[in-house]
């Protein structure tokens, strides 16, 4: 890669020899990990998997190495059993291995908002030691973008003593407050390895869960108007709402994470920004999850800024957007609104993300509407997840005063100033069917109704 930047004519010689002096291998950067140090891993579709295994490498040299990242996409080889003594993840939101791990005892987990994620950090409540990152190659200036994931990594890696960078290729040019200078970087690891992806989406559903999540999307999609601005995440329920979207105009983007879905309401001119309060004609988000196609949407794309978390994920900023409609899905939600979407009774399952930070920004939207959305029953139809009260164990990500709307297959409960009496026969009514009679008892005996 070094070669390919000095056939870029626009680079400086002192940017040239400023990068090639940092060139080393995977294995001697992380000869600058030691023993008790906390490490920034760049997180979801970002992770640098050369660096992190030339890590694991010497694994017999080093012992109480911390881990901090969210979700990871792609397997994490220090998460494997048995290396615990040598490595230890600490996760802010739990994909599948990590969430294994945690409930095995092996990994451990930090509940937090996203949008505060970074400020542990940069607020010195975990003081970093080493940050490894994943990295574009540097444009003609020395800046490096960050890619895929900026949100959750930018500032917690800049507030680190060392920072190794891998120079991947392939890592698109994202824009916005997204860059970091060669002059930052300490060790610089170039590899040509393909970012990880995660196509959109629940795939091989049968037609009646086909039917199902359509029938949410069209419930959510009918309380967005003209002119919204969106948070939308990854996974069927997204997909389902982008369906019903089409007839729409002038929609916004203001979200912690986006993926492949959104593209095609770009191209068809329905995602506009136009009518954006703040960042007018833009969109923002934190980080993308997504696949190839993706990537290259996003790659120098003038229309698209990527922000860190702490600013998109800020309440305070999300409300600045008028019309904020804020998507988001729960484990279980109980009788009176609260929500459960983290865990199954006392089993972790994955975090809070950004689901409070946008609950309450649309809530303090002019127009917004804050949106909790699920299925009114699990797959085998055997247990309702509008519940009498939460299981034992079960945490309160949003909690009741906040929920301003639920959604399932069955329709629309609009919660907001209503009375615990009010929102519970609302509720009943989008429960499954094999349900409602259970859950009117139940409330009929506690007095709600």
């Amino acid at each position: 890669m070094v070669t390919e930047l000095n056939n870029t004519t626009k680079i400086s010689a002192n940017i040239l020899k400023n990068y090639s002096s940092k060139v080393v291998s995977a294995e001697t950067a992380v000869k600058a990990i030691k023993s008790g140090d906390k490490i920034v891993v760049h997180s979801n579709c970002a992770i640098p998997f050369t660096l992190i295994d030339a890590m694991v490498g010497r694994k017999d040299e080093l012992e109480g190495v911390l881990l901090y990242h969210a979700l990871s996409v792609g397997k994490l080889s220090y998460l494997q059993p048995g290396l615990e003594k040598h490595f230890r993840h600490v996760a802010t939101f739990m994909g599948a291995e990590a969430r294994i791990a945690v409930g095995e005892g092996r990994a451990d987990f930090i509940p937090t908002y996203l949008y505060e994620v970074p400020l542990l950090f940069t607020k010195g409540f975990v003081k970093p030691n080493v940050a490894l990152i994943n990295v574009s190659p540097p444009d003609e200036h020395g800046f490096c973008s960050y890619g895929v994931e900026v949100g959750i990594t930018k500032s917690a890696a800049e507030h680190c003593d060392i920072i190794i960078a891998q120079v991947n290729k392939n890592m698109p040019r994202a824009l916005g407050d997204s860059f970091i200078h060669i002059n930052k970087i300490n060790y610089i690891v170039e590899v040509d390895d393909p970012i990880s992806e995660l196509a959109q989406g629940e795939r091989n559903l049968s037609p009646e869960w086909e039917n199902i999540y359509s029938n949410i999307g069209k419930n959510i999609a009918e309380l967005v108007e003209d002119g919204s601005t969106l948070q939308l995440g990854i996974g069927v329920i997204p997909d389902a709402v982008l369906k019903f979207l089409t007839t729409k105009r002038d929609l916004g983007i203001h979200t912690e994470m986006f993926s492949d879905g959104i593209i095609q309401l770009v191209e068809q001119g329905i995602i506009t920004n136009k009518k954006k309060k703040i960042h007018n004609g833009k969109m923002i988000a934190g980080f993308v999850l997504g696949t190839k196609k993706l990537y290259n949407f996003i790659d120098n794309n003038p229309m698209i800024e990527f922000h860190p978390q702490e600013y998109v994920n800020d309440p305070f900023i999300i409300a600045q957007n008028s019309k904020m409609v804020a998507i988001n899905s729960a484990i279980e939600v109980d009788l009176t609104g609260q929500v459960c979407s983290d865990s199954i009774g006392p089993r972790l399952y994955s975090g809070f993300g950004g689901q409070v930070d946008f609950i309450r920004g649309a809530g303090r939207s002019e127009g917004g509407k804050p949106i909790i959305a699920l299925p009114a029953a699990t797959k085998d139809f055997k247990i309702s997840k509008i519940v009498t009260a939460l299981k034992n164990g079960a945490g309160v990500v949003t909690n009741r005063a906040d929920v301003h709307y639920v959604v399932t297959e069955y329709g629309v409960a609009q919660l907001h100033g209503k009375t615990i009496r009010e929102r519970v026969k609302a509720l009943i009514a989008i429960a499954h069917p094999n349900f409602r009679e259970e859950l009117e008892r139940y409330a009929k005996e506690v007095k709600y109704i």
